[in-house]
């Protein structure tokens, strides 16, 4: 199950033919939203991936027409001191959704099974009981009615690469790389051994994982979405009946004098001198 090596980047879709399709897909997206509110049913979306793998990029096109009080994301940093002495799970158990919302993980309680494993931020013995665990804390999840889908992003060697080189070379994507996300280049066998290990433990009937091929984003976003909605028994709810009401006739009232206030100035005026 190791991701592929040195495969050639799929063609990639007409911009024209992307853009329609995904704003059809993120209208789905909108409707499944008011079903899970009207429902009161929970969602949870993985999405994990090695670095550069098109994860943040399809959780924006997700969640880009969403309701943010229905739908966040969890993307949580470096765990405290404190949370260092928790049982592993409970970091992340304390943002899953409540009735009426969805949670989209950006990263998860996979953390584990990846980068600790491979960089050693865990023991082998906290790897292993992760292993045991995780399975049992998912099927949990499932047991209560949540709705868990697991999206794993697979990225070619040599598109990743590709990637972390456009990074290094954009000021606005440079904050984007780190000194680990470089070493994972040097450690490719070891995150996929990692890997597949954790498929093997995690991929259960209740929770399977499913592998999006990403060396073309705009592809996997498409894939991704769609495979989503395929996967939900949403249905379309009636939104409720609203109307403009009259504006109601003028009492007088006159807006101060522009001078009184202070305005940001009108720097696209000079955009075309």
């Amino acid at each position: 199950m190791a991701d592929k090596k040195g495969t050639r980047e799929p063609a990639a879709l007409p911009r024209s033919l992307y853009e329609r399709e995904l704003l059809r897909l993120q209208t789905e997206l909108v409707k499944l939203q008011e079903w899970v509110r009207a429902e009161d049913a929970r969602l949870v979306v993985v999405f994990e991936g090695r670095d550069a793998a098109g994860k943040g990029s399809t959780i924006k096109r997700v969640a880009e027409h969403l309701n943010p009080r229905v739908a966040r994301i969890v993307a949580l940093p470096q765990p405290t001191e404190r949370e260092r002495t928790q049982w592993y799970f409970q970091r992340y158990a304390e943002h899953l959704p409540a009735a009426g919302e969805i949670v989209l993980f950006d990263r998860s309680w996979y953390n584990r099974a990846g980068v600790e494993r491979v960089m050693g931020f865990c023991t082998k013995e906290e790897h292993q009981r992760f292993l045991n665990q995780c399975p049992i804390f998912e099927r949990m999840l499932v047991e209560d009615g949540i709705l868990l889908r697991k999206y794993w992003f697979s990225v070619s060697d040599a598109v990743q690469e590709q990637r972390f080189r456009r990074r290094l070379e954009d000021p606005t994507r440079r904050w984007k790389l780190s000194p680990m996300d470089l070493e994972s280049i040097t450690r490719w066998e070891a995150y996929s051994r990692a890997k597949d290990e954790m498929f093997v433990h995690t991929d259960i009937a209740e929770a399977p994982w499913y592998v999006v091929e990403s060396d073309n984003k705009r592809r996997a976003r498409l894939n991704m979405i769609a495979h989503l909605l395929s996967t939900v028994p949403y249905r379309s709810v009636s939104p409720p009946a609203l109307e403009l009401p009259p504006r109601p006739p003028a009492t007088g009232y006159q807006r101060p004098p522009r001078d009184l206030q202070t305005y940001v100035p009108d720097h696209a005026a000079g955009l075309g001198d």
